[in-house]
C-alpha cells in the first residue's frame, strides 16, 4: 500500500499512538504528567524535534554510513533537543523548571529515535516531515489525557483552575508516582480493547 502523507499524519492518533499502541516514551508519560502545562509542554517539545530531526535524516540518509547511523541520529536529535531547551529556558521559563532533565534526556527518547531508524531513513522528506509531526501530536494529546485525569482527579484542578465541587477531596496518589502507573495501565487497557483501523 502506497504512504500517503494524510495517512502518515493521522496514523499517530491511534493506529500508533506512541504510549499506548507503540508503548514507547513510557519515561516522561509517567514522570511529568502531574499538570496539563507539563504534559503539553514536553508533547510540543518533542513534537519539534520529532520533525526536524526527521526532516534533517530524511535529508541526508544518503550520507550516513551504516555502521554510525544511529550515532548520527542521536547527533541530529541531540541539536534540536539543545535547540528547544534554550527555546523553553528564554520563552516558557516555567515550563522548562518545571520539566528539568526531562528535556535533555528527549535525546534518548524511544519514540524519536525509532521514528529516524524505521521511518525517516528510508523515506522522503515530505512523508518523514508527516510521520513526524502525526506521531508528535499523538504523543501530545496522549500527555495530555493523561495529565488531565491526573490534574482533576489527583488537585481538582484543571490548568490551574477549580473544576470539582465543594468538598470533593482529592486523590493525591493521582499526582505521585502510583497515580501515574494507575492512569497509564487503565487508559493502555481501554485502548488496546478498542481495535485498530
Amino acid at each position: 500500500m502506497a504512504k500517503t502523507l494524510t495517512g502518515e499524519l493521522t496514523k499517530g492518533f491511534w493506529d500508533v499512538l506512541p504510549p499506548f499502541r507503540l508503548v514507547l516514551g513510557l519515561c516522561p508519560t509517567l514522570a511529568v504528567t502531574t499538570a496539563v502545562e507539563n504534559g503539553i509542554g514536553m508533547g510540543l517539545a518533542t513534537t519539534f524535534v520529532l520533525v526536524f530531526s526527521n526532516i534533517i535524516i530524511s535529508s541526508i540518509k544518503s550520507l550516513i554510513p551504516k555502521k554510525v547511523r544511529i550515532a548520527s541520529y542521536i547527533m541530529v536529535i541531540a541539536t534540536f533537543v539543545v535547540m528547544v531547551e534554550l527555546l523553553m529556558k528564554a520563552y516558557f521559563f516555567s515550563i522548562s523548571e518545571r520539566l528539568g532533565i526531562f528535556i535533555p534526556l528527549i535525546v534518548v527518547n524511544c519514540i524519536i529515535l525509532g521514528r529516524a531508524e524505521a521511518f525517516a531513513s528510508k523515506n522522503p522528506v515530505y512523508l518523514s516531515f508527516s510521520d513526524g509531526l502525526g506521531i508528535g501530536l499523538g504523543f501530545t494529546m496522549s500527555l495530555f489525557t493523561i495529565s488531565a485525569i491526573r490534574e482533576i482527579l489527583g488537585k481538582g484542578m484543571f490548568l490551574g483552575m477549580n473544576v470539582m465541587w465543594d468538598g470533593f477531596e482529592p486523590f493525591s496518589f493521582m499526582v505521585e508516582a502510583p497515580g501515574a502507573f494507575v492512569c497509564l495501565g487503565i487508559l493502555l487497557g481501554i485502548i488496546n480493547i478498542i481495535p485498530k483501523k
